[in-house]
């Protein structure tokens, strides 16, 4: 089944470092991808840092890169904070709070932006709301990383994803797996162009938009 979002809540209790087990599976599947998305130098937001594993793992493997993790959720910021505390990574700045719904962001310009496993359990007006605020801090053919699970026509849906979709659905009726066609159809209406997907473990995907 494809990765569900963060960290189990219940479980973590009062732990303020939390640990999602879906990045252990999928985190070097996203940096061999992301070697040929991301600039030699520059500044990386990450968008919907969760946990702060990512954060933290990919700084260690970009280190020629500087990565600004953020999450609405201050809970998620203090994970980040924590998982960076014990990482030691140079590379990688105070996790901010940050909510994609709001406009003027408090980073006004990036290199490049990740967005992993938020589509999915979040309004489809926050993928609205992500692809404008894109638009605003990148520059032409500066890349927007999406991954996570979708439905799309250009591959056979698995019956996983199916189950997965009617769960999120069920928990809030305002989630569900997005649609390829029309995340490119939103895509287009702000100035952004798709390249080829990119099958990852879990039938995940791997988006990249490049600002045009």
């Amino acid at each position: 089944m494809a990765d569900s979002y963060a960290w189990d809540s219940k479980a973590a209790g009062a732990v303020v470092k939390k640990h999602a087990p879906a990045t252990l599976r999928n985190r070097d599947a996203i940096v061999d991808v992301l070697k040929d998305v991301l600039p030699d130098r520059g500044l990386i937001l990450e968008i919907a840092s969760g946990s702060g594993e990512h954060a933290v793992y990919l700084a260690r493997k970009f280190p020629r890169l500087q990565f600004q993790p953020s999450d609405r959720s201050m809970e998620a910021c203090r994970s980040i904070a924590a998982w960076m505390g014990d990482a030691n990574v140079s590379n990688i700045l105070p996790p901010i709070q940050l909510d994609v719904m709001q406009d003027g962001w408090s980073v006004t310009e990036a290199d490049a932006i990740l967005c992993i496993n938020m589509a999915h359990i979040a309004p489809w007006a926050a993928s609205e709301a992500l692809f404008r605020g894109a638009r605003a801090i990148l520059q032409k053919r500066a890349a927007l990383f999406l991954y996570g699970p979708y439905i799309s026509s250009e591959t056979i849906t698995a019956p996983s994803n199916i189950a997965f979709d009617q769960s999120l659905k069920a928990r809030n009726p305002e989630w569900g797996l997005r649609d390829l066609a029309d995340m490119d159809g939103l895509a287009g209406r702000y100035g952004f162009a798709r390249e080829p997907s990119i099958e990852m473990p879990a039938n995940n995907l791997a988006l990249i938009y490049r600002k045009n």
